[in-house]
Protein backbone atom coordinates (compact mmCIF):
# COMPACT_ATOMS: atom_id res chain seq x y z
CA UNK A 1 0.00 0.00 0.00
CA UNK A 2 1.38 3.41 -0.97
CA UNK A 3 0.94 6.26 1.52
CA UNK A 4 0.27 9.78 0.32
CA UNK A 5 3.03 12.24 1.23
CA UNK A 6 1.26 13.81 4.27
CA UNK A 7 0.49 10.35 5.67
CA UNK A 8 4.06 9.20 5.11
CA UNK A 9 5.28 12.26 7.01
CA UNK A 10 2.87 11.62 9.88
CA UNK A 11 3.93 7.95 10.04
CA UNK A 12 7.59 8.91 10.09
CA UNK A 13 7.08 11.44 12.86
CA UNK A 14 5.06 8.96 14.91
CA UNK A 15 7.69 6.26 14.52
CA UNK A 16 10.30 8.79 15.57
CA UNK A 17 8.40 9.28 18.79
CA UNK A 18 7.14 12.73 17.89
CA UNK A 19 3.93 14.18 16.53
CA UNK A 20 2.52 17.38 15.09
CA UNK A 21 -0.08 17.26 17.85
CA UNK A 22 0.52 19.36 20.96
CA UNK A 23 2.11 17.52 23.85
CA UNK A 24 0.06 17.13 27.02
CA UNK A 25 0.65 19.79 29.68
CA UNK A 26 2.83 18.90 32.66
CA UNK A 27 0.09 20.25 34.89
CA UNK A 28 -3.26 22.00 34.77
CA UNK A 29 -3.84 25.06 36.94
CA UNK A 30 -7.30 26.35 37.85
CA UNK A 31 -7.41 30.13 38.23
CA UNK A 32 -10.23 32.56 38.94
CA UNK A 33 -10.98 36.16 37.96
CA UNK A 34 -9.75 37.77 41.16
CA UNK A 35 -7.51 40.80 40.73
CA UNK A 36 -3.99 40.13 42.02
CA UNK A 37 -0.44 41.11 40.97
CA UNK A 38 0.55 37.56 40.03
CA UNK A 39 -1.73 37.63 37.00
CA UNK A 40 0.97 39.73 35.30
CA UNK A 41 3.36 36.80 35.71
CA UNK A 42 0.64 34.49 34.36
CA UNK A 43 0.24 36.56 31.19
CA UNK A 44 4.02 36.91 30.79
CA UNK A 45 4.59 33.14 30.98
CA UNK A 46 6.86 33.55 34.01
CA UNK A 47 5.38 30.50 35.72
CA UNK A 48 6.36 28.32 32.77
CA UNK A 49 9.85 29.84 32.48
CA UNK A 50 10.62 29.44 36.18
CA UNK A 51 9.11 25.97 36.71
CA UNK A 52 10.23 24.69 33.29
CA UNK A 53 6.80 23.09 33.07
CA UNK A 54 4.11 23.26 30.40
CA UNK A 55 1.04 24.70 32.14
CA UNK A 56 -2.55 24.47 30.96
CA UNK A 57 -4.32 27.43 32.60
CA UNK A 58 -8.07 26.98 32.98
CA UNK A 59 -10.46 29.69 34.17
CA UNK A 60 -13.09 28.72 36.74
CA UNK A 61 -15.99 30.80 38.03
CA UNK A 62 -16.11 29.46 41.58
CA UNK A 63 -14.17 27.50 44.17
CA UNK A 64 -16.82 24.77 44.17
CA UNK A 65 -16.01 24.10 40.50
CA UNK A 66 -12.29 24.10 41.31
CA UNK A 67 -12.86 21.48 44.04
CA UNK A 68 -14.67 19.22 41.57
CA UNK A 69 -11.85 19.50 39.03
CA UNK A 70 -9.13 18.89 41.63
CA UNK A 71 -11.02 15.94 43.10
CA UNK A 72 -11.30 14.33 39.66
CA UNK A 73 -7.58 14.70 39.04
CA UNK A 74 -8.12 16.99 36.04
CA UNK A 75 -6.47 19.88 37.90
CA UNK A 76 -3.29 19.66 39.98
CA UNK A 77 -3.06 23.22 41.35
CA UNK A 78 -6.10 25.37 42.06
CA UNK A 79 -7.14 28.79 43.35
CA UNK A 80 -10.07 28.90 45.74
CA UNK A 81 -11.44 30.72 48.75
CA UNK A 82 -11.31 29.72 52.40
CA UNK A 83 -14.91 28.50 52.42
CA UNK A 84 -14.57 25.98 49.55
CA UNK A 85 -11.15 25.07 50.97
CA UNK A 86 -12.74 24.19 54.32
CA UNK A 87 -15.40 22.17 52.51
CA UNK A 88 -12.75 20.33 50.47
CA UNK A 89 -10.64 19.52 53.53
CA UNK A 90 -13.73 18.36 55.43
CA UNK A 91 -14.41 15.96 52.54
CA UNK A 92 -10.80 14.78 53.02
CA UNK A 93 -9.80 15.77 49.50
CA UNK A 94 -6.07 14.87 49.10
CA UNK A 95 -4.82 18.46 48.91
CA UNK A 96 -2.65 20.87 50.83
CA UNK A 97 -2.71 24.65 51.00
CA UNK A 98 0.75 25.83 49.97
CA UNK A 99 0.15 29.57 49.55
CA UNK A 100 -2.18 32.22 50.93
CA UNK A 101 -3.11 34.11 47.78
CA UNK A 102 -4.86 37.02 49.45
CA UNK A 103 -6.54 38.10 52.64
CA UNK A 104 -9.87 39.31 51.28
CA UNK A 105 -10.95 42.84 52.06
CA UNK A 106 -13.21 45.19 50.12
CA UNK A 107 -12.70 43.17 46.93
CA UNK A 108 -15.76 41.12 47.91
CA UNK A 109 -18.97 42.76 49.07
CA UNK A 110 -22.73 42.53 49.46
CA UNK A 111 -24.42 44.93 47.03
CA UNK A 112 -28.12 45.83 46.96
CA UNK A 113 -29.57 46.83 43.58
CA UNK A 114 -30.93 50.35 43.25
CA UNK A 115 -34.72 50.25 43.14
CA UNK A 116 -34.94 46.93 45.01
CA UNK A 117 -36.20 48.66 48.14
CA UNK A 118 -33.20 47.69 50.26
CA UNK A 119 -32.10 50.61 52.42
CA UNK A 120 -31.02 48.65 55.50
CA UNK A 121 -30.00 45.05 56.25
CA UNK A 122 -33.49 44.20 57.53
CA UNK A 123 -34.88 45.07 54.11
CA UNK A 124 -33.13 41.96 52.75
CA UNK A 125 -35.87 39.77 54.25
CA UNK A 126 -37.90 38.25 51.42
CA UNK A 127 -35.47 39.49 48.76
CA UNK A 128 -33.49 37.47 46.19
CA UNK A 129 -29.74 37.40 46.89
CA UNK A 130 -27.43 35.65 44.42
CA UNK A 131 -24.12 34.10 45.43
CA UNK A 132 -22.00 31.15 44.26
CA UNK A 133 -22.66 28.43 46.86
CA UNK A 134 -19.75 27.23 49.03
CA UNK A 135 -17.73 30.31 48.02
CA UNK A 136 -16.16 32.93 50.28
CA UNK A 137 -19.03 35.18 49.20
CA UNK A 138 -21.52 32.58 50.41
CA UNK A 139 -19.72 32.25 53.75
CA UNK A 140 -19.58 36.04 54.11
CA UNK A 141 -23.25 36.45 53.22
CA UNK A 142 -24.28 33.94 55.90
CA UNK A 143 -21.93 35.62 58.38
CA UNK A 144 -23.45 39.02 57.59
CA UNK A 145 -26.99 37.72 58.03
CA UNK A 146 -25.94 36.24 61.38
CA UNK A 147 -24.48 39.63 62.42
CA UNK A 148 -27.80 41.26 61.58
CA UNK A 149 -29.86 38.53 63.29
CA UNK A 150 -31.57 37.64 60.02
CA UNK A 151 -32.66 34.04 59.57
CA UNK A 152 -31.24 32.85 56.18
CA UNK A 153 -34.51 30.97 55.64
CA UNK A 154 -36.27 34.36 55.42
CA UNK A 155 -34.09 35.38 52.47
CA UNK A 156 -34.17 33.85 48.99
CA UNK A 157 -30.53 32.83 48.48
CA UNK A 158 -29.89 31.77 44.88
CA UNK A 159 -26.91 29.69 43.76
CA UNK A 160 -25.50 31.50 40.70
CA UNK A 161 -22.01 31.61 39.19
CA UNK A 162 -20.57 35.12 38.62
CA UNK A 163 -21.38 35.25 34.88
CA UNK A 164 -24.99 34.28 35.65
CA UNK A 165 -25.07 36.89 38.42
CA UNK A 166 -24.08 39.58 35.92
CA UNK A 167 -26.84 38.53 33.51
CA UNK A 168 -29.47 38.29 36.27
CA UNK A 169 -28.42 41.67 37.69
CA UNK A 170 -28.75 43.38 34.33
CA UNK A 171 -32.21 41.86 33.84
CA UNK A 172 -33.28 42.95 37.33
CA UNK A 173 -34.02 39.35 38.33
CA UNK A 174 -32.13 39.59 41.64
CA UNK A 175 -32.20 42.18 44.42
CA UNK A 176 -28.70 41.77 45.85
CA UNK A 177 -25.49 39.79 45.44
CA UNK A 178 -22.39 38.93 47.46
CA UNK A 179 -19.63 38.52 44.90
CA UNK A 180 -16.24 39.57 43.53
CA UNK A 181 -15.09 41.16 40.26
CA UNK A 182 -16.02 41.47 37.48
CA UNK A 183 -19.56 40.85 38.77
CA UNK A 184 -18.95 43.13 41.76
CA UNK A 185 -18.05 46.04 39.47
CA UNK A 186 -21.22 45.51 37.44
CA UNK A 187 -23.36 45.45 40.58
CA UNK A 188 -21.77 48.62 41.95
CA UNK A 189 -22.75 50.54 38.82
CA UNK A 190 -26.35 50.67 40.00
CA UNK A 191 -26.19 49.31 43.52
CA UNK A 192 -25.21 50.16 47.07
CA UNK A 193 -22.62 48.28 49.14
CA UNK A 194 -24.16 47.06 52.41
CA UNK A 195 -21.04 45.41 53.84
CA UNK A 196 -17.59 44.30 52.65
CA UNK A 197 -15.49 41.29 53.57
CA UNK A 198 -13.02 43.69 55.23
CA UNK A 199 -15.75 44.84 57.59
CA UNK A 200 -16.82 41.26 58.28
CA UNK A 201 -13.21 40.32 59.06
CA UNK A 202 -13.21 42.99 61.77
CA UNK A 203 -16.39 41.40 63.15
CA UNK A 204 -14.72 37.99 63.41
CA UNK A 205 -15.50 36.40 60.03
CA UNK A 206 -12.29 36.75 57.97
CA UNK A 207 -11.93 35.17 54.55
CA UNK A 208 -8.95 34.47 52.35
CA UNK A 209 -8.06 32.94 49.00
CA UNK A 210 -5.46 30.21 48.69
CA UNK A 211 -3.55 28.08 46.24
CA UNK A 212 -3.90 24.34 46.83
CA UNK A 213 -2.08 21.41 45.25
CA UNK A 214 -2.96 17.74 45.01
CA UNK A 215 -0.72 15.85 47.44
CA UNK A 216 0.20 13.20 44.87
CA UNK A 217 1.41 15.83 42.41
CA UNK A 218 3.30 17.75 45.11
CA UNK A 219 5.07 14.58 46.24
CA UNK A 220 6.25 13.85 42.69
CA UNK A 221 7.03 17.44 41.63
CA UNK A 222 7.90 19.54 44.69
CA UNK A 223 10.20 21.70 42.56
CA UNK A 224 7.26 22.81 40.38
CA UNK A 225 5.16 23.74 43.41
CA UNK A 226 8.09 25.68 44.92
CA UNK A 227 8.64 27.52 41.64
CA UNK A 228 4.93 28.35 41.44
CA UNK A 229 5.01 29.79 44.95
CA UNK A 230 8.18 31.78 44.21
CA UNK A 231 6.78 33.38 41.05
CA UNK A 232 3.60 34.37 42.89
CA UNK A 233 5.47 35.86 45.85
CA UNK A 234 7.95 37.68 43.59
CA UNK A 235 4.96 39.29 41.85
CA UNK A 236 3.49 40.31 45.21
CA UNK A 237 6.81 41.77 46.35
CA UNK A 238 7.15 43.73 43.11
CA UNK A 239 3.71 45.25 43.63
CA UNK A 240 4.08 45.96 47.34
CA UNK A 241 7.48 47.62 46.88
CA UNK A 242 5.77 50.61 45.24
CA UNK A 243 2.05 50.10 44.48
CA UNK A 244 1.66 53.49 42.80
CA UNK A 245 4.60 52.94 40.45
CA UNK A 246 3.32 49.44 39.71
CA UNK A 247 -0.11 50.81 38.79
CA UNK A 248 1.45 53.60 36.74
CA UNK A 249 2.78 50.90 34.42
CA UNK A 250 -0.19 50.55 32.05
CA UNK A 251 1.04 47.15 30.90
CA UNK A 252 0.45 45.73 34.39
CA UNK A 253 -3.10 47.07 34.48
CA UNK A 254 -3.84 45.79 30.96
CA UNK A 255 -2.74 42.27 31.90
CA UNK A 256 -4.97 42.24 34.98
CA UNK A 257 -7.91 43.45 32.91
CA UNK A 258 -7.26 40.68 30.38
CA UNK A 259 -7.45 37.86 32.92
CA UNK A 260 -9.91 39.26 35.45
CA UNK A 261 -12.45 41.00 33.23
CA UNK A 262 -12.46 43.94 35.64
CA UNK A 263 -12.45 47.52 34.36
CA UNK A 264 -9.09 49.28 34.24
CA UNK A 265 -10.44 52.09 36.41
CA UNK A 266 -11.40 49.58 39.11
CA UNK A 267 -8.03 47.81 39.28
CA UNK A 268 -6.37 50.16 41.84
CA UNK A 269 -9.25 49.91 44.29
CA UNK A 270 -9.48 46.13 43.93
CA UNK A 271 -5.79 45.66 44.60
CA UNK A 272 -5.96 47.95 47.61
CA UNK A 273 -9.02 46.01 48.80
CA UNK A 274 -6.94 42.91 49.53
CA UNK A 275 -3.69 42.05 51.32
CA UNK A 276 -1.11 40.00 49.41
CA UNK A 277 1.16 38.26 51.97
CA UNK A 278 4.90 38.15 51.31
CA UNK A 279 7.18 35.15 51.95
CA UNK A 280 7.81 35.93 55.63
CA UNK A 281 4.07 36.38 56.20
CA UNK A 282 3.38 33.09 54.43
CA UNK A 283 5.71 31.08 56.65
CA UNK A 284 4.00 32.49 59.72
CA UNK A 285 0.49 32.01 58.34
CA UNK A 286 0.83 28.53 56.84
CA UNK A 287 0.61 26.79 60.17
CA UNK A 288 -1.58 27.32 63.19
CA UNK A 289 -3.27 30.55 61.92
CA UNK A 290 -4.49 29.03 58.64
CA UNK A 291 -5.35 25.72 60.28
CA UNK A 292 -7.46 27.58 62.85
CA UNK A 293 -9.12 29.71 60.15
CA UNK A 294 -10.11 26.59 58.21
CA UNK A 295 -11.41 24.99 61.42
CA UNK A 296 -13.47 28.06 62.26
CA UNK A 297 -14.85 28.23 58.72
CA UNK A 298 -15.76 24.54 58.74
CA UNK A 299 -17.46 24.96 62.13
CA UNK A 300 -19.55 27.83 60.75
CA UNK A 301 -20.42 25.86 57.60
CA UNK A 302 -21.57 22.94 59.77
CA UNK A 303 -23.77 25.31 61.80
CA UNK A 304 -25.31 26.43 58.51
CA UNK A 305 -25.79 22.86 57.32
CA UNK A 306 -23.30 23.22 54.45
CA UNK A 307 -20.96 20.43 55.63
CA UNK A 308 -21.83 17.33 57.64
CA UNK A 309 -18.95 17.33 60.11
CA UNK A 310 -15.84 19.16 61.30
CA UNK A 311 -12.53 17.30 61.28
CA UNK A 312 -10.58 17.12 64.57
CA UNK A 313 -7.47 18.48 62.85
CA UNK A 314 -6.99 20.45 59.61
CA UNK A 315 -3.18 20.69 59.91
CA UNK A 316 -2.62 17.97 57.25
CA UNK A 317 -4.21 20.32 54.71
CA UNK A 318 -1.76 23.18 55.26
CA UNK A 319 1.97 23.27 54.52
CA UNK A 320 4.71 25.93 54.46
CA UNK A 321 7.34 23.59 53.01
CA UNK A 322 7.06 25.03 49.50
CA UNK A 323 7.91 28.58 50.60
CA UNK A 324 11.55 29.56 50.16
CA UNK A 325 12.85 31.52 53.15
Amino acid sequence: MTLHAPLRLFAALTLAGTSWFAQAADLTVAYQTTVDPAKVAQVDGTYEKTSKADIDWRKFDSGADVITAVASGDVQIGYLGSSPLAAAATRKLPVETFLIATQIGAAEALVARDGAGINSPQDLIGKKIAVPFVSTGHYSLLAALKQWNIDPAKVQILNLAPPAIIAAWKRGDIDATYVWDPALGVAKENGKVLITSAELAEKGAPTFDAWIVRKDFAAKHPEIVKAFAKVTLDAYADYRKDPQAWLANQSNVDKLVKLSGAKAADIPGLLQGNVFPLAADQVAALGAPTTQAITDTATFLKEQGKVEAVLPDYAPYVSAKFIAN
